[in-house]
């Protein structure tokens, strides 16, 4: 199976697929992202905060697969946005890396108003080679314009919660506009909703005879969405990636595009409500 590739505002490419350790237990991410790895996944997205930098090292360290053919994403945690060349400098040590391939701020917190001093220093961060591509987490459209105002570089990613449920489609439009590339975290719902019940979920599953989490990633897929779900069983997590066989008609994109609740499906903390 080959993982499409999206190409990015600044000429790099981002596989389309990936996995994501948000909530993996640091003892058990060396082994869950080396089996992702014998997958076939080569994107791993990662935050500082999560505290498994060093699991997805080791991995990466022990998985005997070159590093240019590897995606490695981590994130600037909300408490350093005004020393980011040392909080890169202490994630790439844990990740026994010289470079990432996309670094984020994890979150505007626009009550602090230091986002944009981040960013300026996530510039220089990739003019330094230590991050391949920059982006941001978590931003809402007014938070992107000033990036735009305040400097020369837009993000060539936004990771925000994208799942049936909340879907956002005229913000993520606008971003789109800008030419920043849109990355669902939670893309499954984070295991809080009833999703993998719902007959427009679990009918095509049936159908093609797939699990609704296989639904669910191809309907992002197919929606242009850049996707990392999560998953600590093995099982599960190959499924997450055995996703090219298949392809869901418009009626049944339509149907599940026809989930959202706006806001009111939103399971995760607001933009304008994470601080720190």
């Amino acid at each position: 199976m080959t993982v499409p590739n999206i190409e990015l505002n600044d000429g790099n490419a981002i596989p389309q697929l990936g996995f994501g350790v948000f909530k993996v237990d640091p003892d058990r991410t060396e082994e869950l992202v080396l089996e992702a790895l014998k997958v076939g996944y080569r994107h791993i997205d990662t935050a500082a905060i999560y505290g498994n930098e060093e699991g997805v090292g080791r991995a990466i360290a022990n998985s005997g697969i070159p590093r240019e053919e590897l995606f490695i994403t981590t994130k600037l945690w909300n408490d350093r946005q005004t020393d980011a060349a040392a909080a890169l400098d202490e994630s790439l040590e844990k990740l026994g890396l010289d470079y990432v391939d996309l670094y984020l701020v994890h979150w505007p917190c626009p009550e602090n108003d230091t986002y944009v001093e981040a960013w300026k220093q996530l510039i220089g961060l990739k003019k330094a080679g230590k991050a391949k591509s920059i982006g941001v987490s978590n931003f809402e459209l007014e938070h992107l314009e000033k990036l735009e105002t305040h400097t020369e570089e837009t993000p060539v990613v936004n990771q925000v919660e994208l799942h049936p449920y909340l879907q956002r489609w005229r913000e993520l439009d606008a971003f789109r506009a800008h030419k920043v590339q849109i990355e669902a975290w939670g893309p499954l719902g984070q295991g809080k909703t009833d999703l993998f019940e719902l007959p427009e979920i679990t009918e095509p599953a049936e159908k093609y005879g797939v699990s609704p989490a296989q639904v669910i990633i191809r309907w992002h897929l197919q929606n242009g969405v850049i996707v990392f779900p999560k998953s600590e069983n093995p099982e599960r997590l190959a499924q997450n990636f055995d996703v090219f066989g298949f392809a869901l008609d418009e009626s049944e994109m339509a149907a599940i595009t026809d989930l959202d609740l706006g806001e009111e499906g939103r399971g995760g903390t607001h933009p304008k409500e994470m601080n720190y």
